[in-house]
């Protein structure tokens, strides 16, 4: 069985809204590394929408980009792409899966039980309704030196109670990014 790792980036005051971060070759290669570690990715349909209207055509050719960020839209397109959705169930993008959102636990349990290499989550509201389900085992956070002032943030609706976690790195990066590592602990 893989590991459900929850990855995202976040600004110091828990905003994880994507136009916060710093989007720069090495926060790109950071996600590119963290998605090779995995097996497939797994993002709620709200997500994967944001994500289907951009990335595909980066890894075309048709958007200019920096080689690190072409790298990730690359290996993004080639990658198994799990879409927990109760509203949608066709999701084009090539490799895209459906989960029903109606057995969330089932749905995500087989998928952690069938990648080996583990599953990479990039979902907000998502996390939440698998953090609460007991099902995330690693968290790994990109926290940018920025105070948003605004949401969305990190876990807003709230999870059943406080969540012990075992450090495992932490990691500077040129852009004064910290990339965080952490395990849940049992």
């Amino acid at each position: 069985m893989g590991l459900l790792t929850f990855s995202l980036n976040l600004t110091l005051d828990g905003c994880v809204d994507h136009r916060e971060g710093i989007a720069d070759e090495e926060t790109h290669a950071f996600f590119t590394r963290l998605m090779d570690e995995s097996d497939a990715m797994l993002w709620g349909r709200t997500t994967y929408e944001m994500m289907e209207s951009f990335w595909p055509a980066v890894a075309r050719g048709e958007t200019e980009a920096p080689p690190a960020v072409r790298e990730w839209a690359v290996k993004l397109e080639a990658k198994p792409k799990y879409v927990v959705s109760s509203t949608r169930n066709d999701f084009p993008w090539t490799h895209s899966h459906h989960i029903a959102a109606d057995d969330l636990r089932t749905g995500v349990q087989a998928l952690k039980d069938a990648t080996p290499a583990g599953v990479l989550l990039g979902s907000g509201l998502l996390a939440t309704a698998l953090d609460r389900l007991d099902l995330i085992d690693e968290y790994r956070f990109l926290l940018h030196p920025r105070i948003a002032g605004h949401g969305p943030t990190l876990f807003a609706s709230g999870l059943p109670g406080t969540r012990r976690l075992e450090l495992v790195s932490a990691q500077p990066l040129r852009c004064g990014a910290v990339a965080l590592h952490y395990r849940r602990g049992r």
